[in-house]
């Protein structure tokens, strides 16, 4: 089952949430465990070029770490495609952006997910 959670284009870009995301990742004990929280990033970052950008290189370098190759080659192309998802407005919302699931198709958040997000949120 998944959680909706608000992804919307109206949305305001959540800079606290983002960052403590993203420093969890860092911080990370295990792959596993940082993957969850580079996927959380991505959903709050996803509607603003430069975090979604950058969540993507993150995910890049940790697949490239892992030595995880199909998904290095899925966040190549996810890089690629960043620039004109945002320039034709098409950007796939709740997508936790990794290689196992379509670059183009929009998702409920899974709950894992919309847990962390809420805890980055400070709820």
């Amino acid at each position: 089952m998944t959680t909706p959670i608000e992804p919307l284009a109206d949305r305001a870009f959540e800079r606290g949430a983002y960052a403590n995301l993203m420093q969890w990742a860092k911080d990370a004990n295990t792959a596993d465990r940082a993957w969850l929280y580079l996927e959380a990033a991505h959903i709050v970052g996803q509607l603003h070029f430069k975090p979604h950008l950058e969540t993507h290189l993150k995910m890049m370098g940790l697949s490239l770490r892992t030595r995880d190759w199909p998904e290095a080659g899925g966040q190549l192309l996810r890089l690629a495609l960043v620039p004109m998802g945002h320039l034709s407005g098409r950007l796939p919302l709740g997508n936790p952006g990794r290689s196992r699931v379509s670059a183009f198709k929009p998702m409920a958040v899974r709950p894992e997910l919309a847990e962390l997000i809420a805890r980055a949120r400070g709820h």
